[in-house]
């Protein structure tokens, strides 16, 4: 079978352990949901990345980049091809108020790594649970803070394996969006600049922002995070929290009853139970309040098989 030839051909670029046929996927999704993969990958160094890249790009195989999953839904069906990971690539390093870290690296380690330099800037992002490749592709902000705001430069792989430097004009960067998930790029590494800051003030901030997530967001359950974008003029939660849906769901799914913008899995739900849900939600406040509910998240994956 093809998968075999692929994770064959893979064992030759990284360490045969980083390569797995028919991975199930649950456990590397923030929903612990999903079907598996044909190849999923794992490259310990950029070269090896790159290197994976180029033979899928030259052999026509599709590619999936599935980070921290803090942001995706994988459908029961689960992944076609190859489906590459990043977690080995997490270096963080700080040279004066510069913070270098490979995409690989979890934003809240980053984040605290800063803080422990006493640089500010990146407060904000302590409680992202996402890793820096997925926060540049969506330019991932929370209590008033964005990527944006302190990006430097993104060293990024193109699809056909070609590495390129963007600084923060390039990277295009706007309310999640950016030139990454518009041209399918892969993040490798980013550099941000902070600034010296006062060691109580950053330390306070991070445990104000810590305690507004734990109180305020359903931590206790696994989940997509927040599922819906901002839509112009309202606020998504406030939306369904309205439209009476809290504690509503399909399955194992619910929407939840601490923080009405989140999906979660109460146990024992299926990739098809939360997207059906999400649809739910969608058509419930479309009907309610003619507001069209943007997903943040993001649905990849096959269908379940019928048979």
């Amino acid at each position: 079978m093809m998968k075999q030839q692929w994770a064959a051909k893979l064992s030759t670029i990284v360490n045969t352990v980083n390569v797995k046929i028919d991975e199930p996927l649950d456990q590397y999704t923030m929903t612990k949901l999903g079907g598996s993969a044909d190849v999923f990958v794992m490259p310990s160094t950029e070269e090896e990345a790159v290197a994976i890249v180029k033979y899928a790009n030259n052999n026509d195989i599709p590619i999936l980049l599935l980070g921290n999953g803090s942001n995706m839904v994988v459908r029961d069906g689960g992944v076609r091809g190859i489906v590459l990971n990043f977690s080995k690539l997490d270096a963080i390093r700080i040279d004066g108020t510069t913070v270098y870290a490979q995409a690989g690296a979890l934003l809240k380690d980053v984040s605290i790594a800063a803080a422990e330099a006493t640089l500010t800037g990146l407060e904000f992002s302590c409680g992202i649970p996402g890793s820096i490749g997925g926060a540049m592709a969506m330019n991932a902000g929370a209590y008033g803070g964005e990527i944006k705001d302190v990006i430097l430069q993104s060293t990024i792989l193109t699809p056909t394996g070609e590495m390129l430097v963007l600084n923060k004009e390039q990277l295009d960067l706007s309310y999640r969006k950016s030139i990454i998930s518009k041209k399918g790029y892969y993040v490798l590494s980013s550099e941000f600049e902070l600034q010296r800051g006062n060691q109580q003030e950053i330390d306070a901030k991070i445990a104000e922002l810590t305690f507004l997530r734990e109180s305020k967001q359903p931590l206790e359950y696994p989940s997509a995070g927040s599922v819906f974008k901002r839509p112009p003029g309202y606020f998504a939660g406030k939306l369904i929290q309205d439209s009476e849906l809290q504690g509503k769901g399909v399955g194992g799914a619910e929407v939840s009853t601490k923080h009405a913008g989140f999906i979660v899995n109460k146990g024992g739900a299926t990739a098809t139970d939360y997207i059906n849900t999400i649809k739910m939600v969608q058509a419930t406040v479309k009907e309610k309040f003619d507001v069209d509910l943007e997903l943040e998240v993001k649905i990849v994956g096959e269908e379940p098989s019928k048979n």
